[in-house]
């Protein structure tokens, strides 16, 4: 299903999260490199996006890349804006990313070349910091999420069949809990919640938003 059967800028917001704020001095290269490879205890939050949209089936794997942009006024998040046409997640914000092929080594690997494909980011700009708790979509896909730094300069060439837009968005303010808010929707399958945090004229929600909220947890950790 290309779409959703909801608008979800439409829904009420139930609830904000509303943690406190992942301390900007965790919010940077060398931080984050040393909580990835101390790796801590913490908590994944579970998806309610299961049964969402898809029927019942195995699930499909695929990655995506969390890419963190190193700028003089502190870590952005890239993300990119879907084009309206595609089979899953049409016009939707996303990471870079999709589903396996045989021929990827890994699931970083997976990332890496999607990445390349849809934005044209070199492999060489991208520096792997590790990876998040594999995250089930509504759509039926498990998706390893790859949390990668980036070190302007580095030029991009977002494929046009693909990606409509690619923009930056300030990590400080998606690893904010008061940006967090819990939405809702009766659909056929039962009532089901999910993250969204509005940014401008962003609308970032769904997969993404609970992909992020699980980076958000292992950096309050």
């Amino acid at each position: 299903m290309a779409r959703p059967p909801f608008d979800p800028r439409a829904l009420p917001v139930d609830a904000v999260a509303g943690e406190a704020a992942v301390a900007l001095e965790r919010l940077t290269p060398h931080w984050l490199r040393q909580r990835f490879a101390e790796q801590p205890a913490w908590q994944a939050e579970t998806a309610d996006e299961s049964g969402m949209l898809a029927p019942r089936q195995a699930p499909t794997p695929a990655s995506v890349l969390i890419p963190l942009v190193a700028r003089e006024n502190g870590l952005q998040l890239l993300l990119t804006l879907r084009t309206e046409h595609l089979s899953a997640h049409a016009g939707q914000i996303s990471f870079p990313g999709g589903r396996a092929e045989d021929y990827d080594a890994s699931a970083i690997d997976t990332a890496l070349r999607e990445a390349e494909e849809e934005i044209g980011l070199a492999r060489a700009h991208v520096d792997v910091l590790g990876t998040l708790p594999h995250y089930l979509t509504g759509t039926g896909f498990c998706v390893t999420p790859v949390v990668a730094l980036l070190q302007p300069p580095f030029a991009l060439q977002a494929d046009p069949g693909e990606v409509a837009e690619v923009f930056e968005v300030p990590l400080s303010f998606l690893m904010d809990g008061q940006n967090h808010q819990r939405l809702s929707v009766e659909l056929p399958v039962g009532r089901r919640s999910f993250y969204a945090m509005p940014y401008g004229e962003y609308f970032i929600w769904g997969a993404t938003a609970g992909m992020l909220r699980n980076l958000f947890h292992f950096l309050r950790a």
